[in-house]
This record gives structure tokens, C-alpha cells and sequence, in this order.
């Protein structure tokens, strides 16, 4: 093992103990060093790329090996810097996405994968040795890349309602991209743009909207007893005639105790004399016309009775630049 120097330590400090072989030969250690104890002391992560352990990489050091790999120049990208900023509905699925500015060309090698991009991204952040894409980029791209409707709705609706970026910024990224591109993305952006918190409140929302008997729903408003105390926030609110309506999903609890939880929790709403309704995401895809004949029946029955006390207000959607 060659004894390193105290610039070289602090250099593979900083890089959570990865480093390039060009990085080694300029902090003093021999080319023949380098040689021997890759694949020996060392593990090789990508082409002149080693952790200086026979350990596996831990998930940081795979990011900081594929921003050495891919140059100074590159940045972490799509689902991976998306999964980086929190969204947890990107999944990278084991590959770490990068972006390098023209003219570099794109590569991949191993788990890495550089694509080379036009677009300049201005909101690059720096988290120790790892770059990343803005949040609305890396967003944007992780979307790009999904196959589906659904899961590109998924990590928009998640990257504004973690309040990570806003939809105009969403927005200003899909406008950037080619035609082609930017088409698959423009209804995931209004699911986003819709305050949703899901995807299938936003497919709750795009339903009731084709309605004539419906009035304007409100997504996630907020909801107060007369005496001030709060209320539980429907996914979907009609405030003329106090209907509420509740998206039930299995798929966001963990177990039959948060499922009980979940459902039970609307009981506030009907003691404050509210109409509640409760769908299903499999109901609203598989039979979407029966759910809203059952919320304009309901809703006619609740314009009959007199309208209980409940002081409601919409909850905006933050369309502003985002800061940071």
C-alpha cells in the first residue's frame, strides 16, 4: 500500500475515499502503484475510477465515482439527482445519471451514464463533492424518462408539493425541451399545476372538472370550525355546498393500523356536518363515469340541506420561481 501525502489525504477525504488515477499519479504515487493494488487494496468502480477499499461502494461514493468518471464538467442528472433532492418517485434504478455540457459527447460505462446536453442549468447545486442538477431539471428529466402518464405525473406532483421547486419552473424546463419531448410532459405538468397531492387526485380533478353539474373544485383547501379549530383537508372540496371528498389509497400506508387510521380520520368532517365521499384510485380509473354520477348525485343531495358553518379556504399552488 503507497504511502500518500497529506494534500493527497485530504483530497480523498473530501471525496468520500474515491479518486481517479490521474488524481493519484498527480499527488505522488506511482503509475506501477496505481496498477497493483487496482483490483488488489483497491476496487475499480468505473474506468479510472477506484475506492480505495475492497468494499462495495456505498450509494454517495457511486455518485462521487460517476462525477469523476464523467469529468469537472459534469453534473448529476434526471432520477438520480432527482432521488438526490428528495422525490422519492424517482427511481434511478441502480444507474447514476449525468449530464456534460456540448461539446462533450455522451458515454456510458458500468452504472454510469453521461448525456451530453445544450441546456444551461443555472440553479447547478453543491453538496460536498457531489453536483447536481436544479431540482426542476432533475425533475423534468426524471419524468422525460419515465414510460408512463402516471409516473411522470408522480414526480412533478411530488418535486411542488415537497415544495422543492414551483410549477413555473417545472414549466420553464418543459418549454426548453424539444417538441416531442415537452408534449409527453404537458398534462403531467397540469396535474402538477392542479394542486394535487397524488396522481390519482389529480385524475379526481380532471374528472369532476368535465362536469355540468358540479361547481369548481378546490384541491387540498384548507377547512376551520366557526371557533377557529381545524379540519381535516379533503383531496377535493365543494365549498358552495360543504362536500368533501377523500382519495383511499393502500398504497401510501404502510399497514392495516395507517390504513384504519386513514379512512377513520374523515369523521371530523362528518361531525361538523359535512357530506364526505370516499373513492378509490382503481375505482376512478377503472369506472370513471360511475364515480361521477356518485359525486353529482351526492352533491345534489347536499345542495338541499342548509350549508354547515365550515370556513374554507383554497390552498394556492406556488407557481412562482422557486429560490435556492
Amino acid at each position: 500500500m503507497p504511502e500518500f501525502s497529506k494534500d493527497l489525504l485530504a483530497l480523498i477525504a473530501r471525496q468520500d475515499g474515491v479518486v481517479t488515477r490521474a488524481q493519484l499519479v498527480a499527488g505522488g504515487v506511482s503509475p506501477a502503484a496505481v496498477r497493483w493494488n487496482s483490483g488488489r487494496a483497491w476496487r475499480v468502480l468505473l474506468p479510472h475510477v477506484v475506492i480505495l477499499t475492497r468494499e462495495g461502494a456505498r450509494p454517495r461514493q457511486r455518485l462521487v465515482a460517476g462525477l469523476l468518471w464523467a469529468g469537472d464538467r459534469s453534473v448529476l442528472a434526471g432520477a438520480t439527482a432527482a432521488a438526490a433532492h428528495g422525490i422519492t418517485t424517482a427511481d434511478p434504478r441502480g444507474h447514476v445519471h449525468l449530464v456534460v455540457p456540448a461539446p462533450l459527447s455522451s458515454r456510458r460505462s458500468g452504472f454510469a451514464e453521461a448525456r451530453r446536453t445544450l441546456l444551461h442549468d443555472d440553479g447547478v447545486m453543491t453538496r460536498g463533492p457531489v453536483r447536481l442538477s436544479s431540482p426542476a431539471r432533475a425533475a423534468v428529466d426524471a419524468a422525460r424518462a419515465e414510460h408512463t402518464e402516471g409516473a411522470r405525473s408522480a414526480i412533478l406532483i411530488e418535486a411542488v408539493q415537497r415544495g422543492l421547486t414551483s410549477v413555473d419552473d417545472l414549466a420553464e424546463w418543459v418549454h426548453r425541451l424539444r417538441t416531442r419531448d415537452a408534449a409527453a410532459l404537458r398534462r403531467p405538468l397540469e396535474h402538477a399545476a392542479s394542486g394535487a397531492w397524488s396522481v390519482p387526485e389529480s385524475e379526481l380533478l380532471e374528472l369532476v372538472a368535465g362536469s355540468v353539474v358540479l361547481s369548481p373544485a378546490w384541491a387540498n383547501p384548507w377547512l376551520e370550525q366557526p371557533d377557529g379549530s381545524a379540519l381535516t383537508a379533503p383531496d377535493a372540496w365543494f365549498d358552495d355546498v360543504a362536500m368533501a371528498v377523500m382519495v383511499h389509497s393502500r398504497r401510501h400506508h404502510a399497514g392495516a393500523d395507517d390504513w384504519d387510521v386513514t379512512v377513520e380520520s374523515d369523521a371530523d368532517l362528518v361531525a361538523a356536518g359535512v357530506v364526505v365521499l370516499g373513492v378509490t384510485p382503481r375505482r376512478i380509473r377503472s369506472d370513471p363515469m360511475a364515480v361521477l354520477r356518485r359525486l353529482e348525485r351526492a352533491y345534489v343531495a347536499a345542495a338541499a340541506r342548509p350549508r354547515p358553518a365550515v370556513v374554507a379556504r383554497p390552498r394556492p399552488v406556488d407557481r412562482r420561481r422557486s429560490i435556492g
